[in-house]
């Protein structure tokens, strides 16, 4: 055989000796060990890769709960019941986690919120109009009826109702908090499923300017931060609600004229009924 080809394949076969022992030594130095537990816990999550649990999907959130990150009731798609096998396969007690469920914290739809005079053409997505014009309604704190939280709503328990507001379907819901992200003014919340008092309303404006760009506006009167002993108080004319300190009991409901504090059900407990203001009511007839 040729002298130089045996070099050649000696010249080979040593180099290839010397990178594979390279990397031999680089796989033992830079392994990084991955606890089984990440791969366990993934597979006990459903796969929605939602973001709702604050992680960049569920391996991640898998990743931070192995880690002493996040906690194992840190899913909200999973529910109690991915919590329990989470917390089994970690060695930590669950609890009792409460649902939570988006709040849509505005009733102005197109019959109660004052429309603008000049009618608005654009893109109807609520992120475009909050930076374009506003939308339609005279209110810049309220709904623009545009669906960006229906859009953004993987599972479909958000609709459009025909007065032009979101409608959240509690049975769909898993609490992910896309619809609270996607919208451009803050009136969706996430909130406890047995908490049933709030505020539907968002508006700062003056309580003339309210009055006039929407009916079912809070005024600022203070009459429900007067008698609530702290539970609930007025920022920027709004009333907002403490629940820390909050008992519904203390809250006289019919005295708020607009119904802008209530029940989520009306029908539950209290019915609250909106007072007639009888020289508006002589002028239509």
């Amino acid at each position: 055989m040729d002298a130089t080809l045996l070099i050649a394949i000696a010249t080979m076969g040593g180099l290839g000796f010397i990178f594979a022992g390279g990397l031999a030594i680089a796989d033992k130095k830079l392994r990084v060990f991955e606890d089984p537990k990440i791969a366990q816990i993934n597979e006990l999550l459903p796969g929605a890769n939602c973001g709702g649990c604050g992680y960049a999907g569920c391996y991640d959130f898998a990743v931070n709960v192995v880690s002493g990150k996040a906690l194992v009731t840190g899913c909200p798609v999973g529910g109690e019941d991915c919590a329990h096998d989470i917390a089994g396969l970690m060695g930590v007690d669950a609890g009792a986690s409460i649902k939570m469920l988006p709040r849509i914290l505005c009733r102005g739809g197109n019959s109660e919120a004052v429309k603008k005079m000049v009618e608005y053409y654009g893109p109807l997505s609520c992120s475009a109009m909050a930076i374009v014009s506003g939308g339609e309604k005279q209110c810049y704190y309220g709904c623009l009826g545009g669906g960006d939280c229906v859009e953004a709503c993987p599972f479909n328990a958000i609709v459009m109702n025909e007065n032009g507001l979101p409608e959240v379907i509690e049975e769909l819901c898993t609490g992910c908090g896309n619809c609270v992200k996607a919208c451009p003014r803050n009136i969706i919340e996430m909130h406890p499923v047995d908490r049933q008092v709030f505020v539907f309303c968002k508006n700062q404006d003056d309580p003339k300017k309210a009055k006039e760009v929407c009916s079912v506006s809070c005024m600022g009167c203070g009459i429900c931060a007067r008698k609530s002993d702290g539970g609930v108080v007025m920022e920027n004319n709004l009333a907002v609600i403490n629940y820390a300190q909050f008992d519904p009991e203390k809250i006289p409901f019919d005295k708020c004229k607009t119904g802008a504090i209530g029940y989520i059900d009306q029908n539950e407990k209290i019915a609250i009924e909106i007072p007639i203001d009888e020289s508006t009511s002589m002028e239509k007839n």
